[in-house]
């Protein structure tokens, strides 16, 4: 009878090893499909903004200002990553991080946006209320970029800013 037991405990750290392996051999898991996180680390991130006051401010000749700016350049130095601004509307942003030409997009995006089928929402990270509804604001981001979202998320609830 020992032996049926100790044969089946060596079996099944056998199946955890090749488990243990095999999730190894994955790399990082959540997964970037582009790589974002490794591509923007020490690099560049591409962010899309739009204007809409508090959250951002497009007007400024030196550059984009508001609430959200403030976010994005704070989690950019957590990446050591200098931050590519690019002004459009929100459509021509939801198409750009469509086609992975941004990262991230900004602009006091809720998190009832119609963009959802071409960007990913992080977690709320600030509530708005006008004519009393409230809104929760999020970031869009590239689909399948999941470590890249991950890592955004985790920056904002470490921060205490995620609802």
């Amino acid at each position: 009878m020992w032996k049926r037991h100790r044969r089946r405990a060596s079996a099944s750290v056998a199946g955890s090893v090749a488990i243990i392996a095999a999730l190894a051999g994955c790399g990082a898991i959540p997964a970037d499909v582009d790589g974002t996180v490794d591509r923007v680390q020490d690099g560049e991130i591409r962010v899309g903004i739009t204007h809409n006051p508090p959250w951002t401010d497009t007007t400024d000749p030196s550059g984009p200002t508001g609430e959200e700016v403030r976010l994005v350049e704070e989690f950019a130095e957590t990446l050591d990553a200098t931050v590519v601004w690019t002004v459009d509307s929100e459509a021509n942003l939801a198409d750009r991080l469509h086609d992975h030409a941004l990262d991230l997009a900004i602009g006091g995006f809720t998190d009832d946006t119609p963009w959802v089928d071409k960007a990913a929402m992080t977690v709320p990270f600030d509530d708005a209320s006008t004519a009393g509804e409230t809104k929760k604001h999020v970031m869009l981001t590239v689909l399948g970029e999941n470590r890249f979202l991950t890592t955004l998320e985790t920056f904002l609830l470490e921060r205490g800013d995620a609802r």
